[in-house]
């Protein structure tokens, strides 16, 4: 079992390392190879993702991945950005199906910005197709503006665009999902604006016929996330774009009370895949060790059960988690009164303690 180790910047480095002490303390015959990557890759190598590390991530089972960005390389060229290296890795291992679950742990609920009646007992899975959509579409750039009110003006522009094959293998790993849990998939688009998510929604309604135990509806983003925030509760599997799903899961995050305790599984259709937590590299606490690192544990549990078939072993950690949740430990992003609150290590820590 080969996992490549990406730590990245910010707070990715403080963060990995609680994880691979957990990891580590399953006792299981991991082999464990680390390599730098975006600001870090650039730093290393003079681009954020360097060969090595590329060729490091294919080579292993799994990629268990910290966060990129960091101020200091706001001024490079978009191409040598921090941020590319995660868009490469997806690009380059295929990974088109990305798993956010947004669970609120009954410690939590006071930590929501949500009344504890409307997040209690919050459990729903968010499914963001992760390889196409406006993000990869291309062509793409900034020109001088062919027509229009604005004729010869500067312009940028960006292409949005789905080929039905990726729309349907997206479509099948959400009503698969939605098989193990409460059979309901609720489809997010904006089909009243935009052709391409007409053809998203007639596609998903077709790939439903395979699936007549699960339900199906369809909803147009703007109201998702209304609903998100409204009564979040009545959803199970959401299915969407790569861009709507990027908003919708960080919306989704602060739901649990805290965006530091969501994980994210990014999988290829062999499941092999790259896990990480849903923040950012927050550069503006590295080193202060305050960074919660429980999404990353949770993305190692996921790994642990998606790549490696290690149900057991994955639900040790997160049995492990809420242990440590009930005995009222909390970094700075989850404190509240009455809490204890740790550092990022004795975070960590605690959940090495639990786990035996």
């Amino acid at each position: 079992m080969k996992i490549a180790i990406l730590p990245g910047d910010g707070i990715g480095p403080e963060i990995m390392t609680q994880a691979v002490k957990v990891l580590n303390a399953l006792g299981e015959p991991f082999e464990m190879e680390s390599a730098d990557v975006g600001g870090a890759g650039y730093a290393a190598a003079g681009h954020p993702l360097p060969p090595a590390t590329l060729a490091l991530a294919k080579a292993a089972d799994a990629v268990l991945f910290g966060a990129v960005g960091d101020f200091k390389y706001d001024s490079l060229e978009r191409s040598l950005r921090p941020e590319q290296a995660i868009l490469g890795l997806r690009k380059e291992l295929q990974l088109f199906a990305n798993l956010r679950p947004a669970i609120l742990y009954p410690e939590l609920a006071g930590a929501s910005t949500l009344k504890p009646e409307i997040v209690s007992g919050l459990d729903i899975l968010i499914i963001r197709e992760l390889t196409g959509d406006i993000y990869f579409g291309k062509p793409r750039g900034v020109r001088e503006c062919p027509d229009g009110p604005f004729k010869g003006d500067r312009e940028g522009f960006d292409t949005m665009r789905y080929a039905e094959s990726e729309i349907r293998r997206i479509a099948h790993v959400a009503f698969q999902a939605a098989q193990k849990r409460d059979k309901r998939v609720t489809s997010v688009d904006k089909a009243n604006v935009l052709e391409t998510f007409q053809f998203w929604r007639d596609i998903v309604t077709e790939v439903h016929q395979d699936y007549p135990d699960v339900a199906l509806d369809h909803m147009y983003v703007d109201n998702a996330a209304m609903q998100l925030v409204r009564a979040p509760k009545k959803f199970d599997v959401l299915v969407t774009g790569n861009m709507f799903g990027d908003i919708l899961s960080d919306c989704a995050a602060m739901l649990t009370g805290s965006i530091g305790m969501l994980p994210s599984a990014s999988l290829d259709a062999n499941n092999k895949g790259l896990y990480e937590p849903s923040h950012g590299s927050a550069p503006d606490i590295a080193g202060k060790g305050i960074a919660n690192p429980l999404a990353t544990i949770l993305s190692a549990a996921m790994m642990l059960r998606y790549s490696f078939d290690k149900a057991e072993q994955a639900e040790r950690i997160e049995n492990a988690v809420k242990s440590v949740l009930r005995q009222g430990l909390r970094t700075a992003d989850i404190d509240e009164a009455g809490a204890l609150r740790v550092s990022t290590e004795e975070m960590g820590n605690a959940v090495v303690k639990a786990l035996a």
